[in-house]
């Protein structure tokens, strides 16, 4: 089994996007860790507030396989994929982590994810997987969202229930 990190986004009826996929992801993968869901501004857009939280599974699936699978929940939740990169979200699934991987394969699939340096991605990664080693840096989660220019920061929660 491999341990990965995923960070979900959405700013399109975020609650009910985010709720419908972490009891997705439950009902393939089985028991998950989930963190607190976030408000955080749009990067990169002008648009309303994203609620962004993170999941941690075990799975069996090679990445490129999760990965597919991703994407189709992302589009089942009505993913529009062929305006900008950064814009509207209905549901942004990203693989973080994917055990101890390092990879820059074919489109966007980079593991670790670059992403990884906003704190909307690492602040709730470090919630649910504190002694998670990077493989890049060699450091635990905790350590690098202590690190971050944004730790110590006040981070509004939100409830995913209806």
């Amino acid at each position: 089994m491999t341990t990965v990190l995923l960070s979900l986004g959405s700013n399109l009826q975020p609650q009910q996007h985010l709720r419908a996929a972490v009891q997705a992801l439950r009902a393939r993968f089985g028991a998950l860790r989930v963190s607190p869901t976030y408000r955080t501004a749009a990067v990169g857009f002008e648009g309303p507030d994203f609620l962004n939280n993170a999941v941690a599974l075990q799975t069996t699936l090679p990445l490129e396989a999760l990965d597919t699978w991703l994407h189709a929940l992302e589009d089942a939740h009505g993913r529009d994929r062929s305006g900008p990169r950064f814009s509207d979200r209905t549901l942004d699934i990203d693989v973080v982590y994917y055990g101890d991987l390092v990879q820059a394969g074919p489109g966007n699939l980079r593991i670790p994810r670059p992403e990884l340096k906003h704190a909307f991605v690492l602040k709730p990664l470090a919630d649910i997987a504190p002694d998670f080693i990077d493989p890049v840096s060699g450091l635990p989660l905790q350590a690098m969202w202590r690190a971050h220019p944004q730790f110590g920061q006040h981070f509004q929660t939100l409830p995913l229930a209806p």
